[in-house]
This record gives structure tokens, C-alpha cells and sequence, in this order.
């Protein structure tokens, strides 16, 4: 099932574009699809961030060396 989105463009870009043969709708659909997995992949890599940030395991390497040089 399709729905309809419909852009304010200014007229010059429109007579632009009945001089340049393309297929439009297709030119927009395609770069609307990539622009949504691309901001869908930013959110997920955000996502995927924070939560390792909260598995970080935060260890003083100083102490782990001292220690070490002790034994």
C-alpha cells in the first residue's frame, strides 16, 4: 500500500525540472528510502553507544601495575 507526500518546491526549480528529463517521483522515493536507513543506522549506532558506555568496566591501571610489580 502507497500513501501520497506532497512538496512545496519554488516555481524556477519546477521548470528546471520539466527541462531536465528524469523520473522524479522515483529520483525523491529513492533518496527519501536511503535518508531513512541512514538516520535509522545513526540512531542505532547511538544506541548501541550508550549502552556499551554503561558496560564499560572502569579499572585504575596504575593500581593493577603497582600491584603487579608487588608480587
Amino acid at each position: 500500500m502507497s500513501s501520497t507526500f506532497t512538496i512545496r518546491i519554488p516555481r524556477e526549480l519546477k521548470e528546471k525540472m520539466k527541462r531536465v528529463p528524469a523520473e522524479w517521483s522515483e529520483e525523491v522515493r529513492s533518496f527519501i528510502e536511503e535518508r531513512v536507513r541512514h538516520l535509522e543506522l545513526m540512531k542505532a549506532i547511538e544506541e548501541v553507544g550508550a549502552r556499551a558506555e554503561k558496560r564499560q568496566v572502569r579499572v585504575d591501571s596504575t593500581r593493577l601495575i603497582r600491584e603487579d610489580r608487588e608480587r
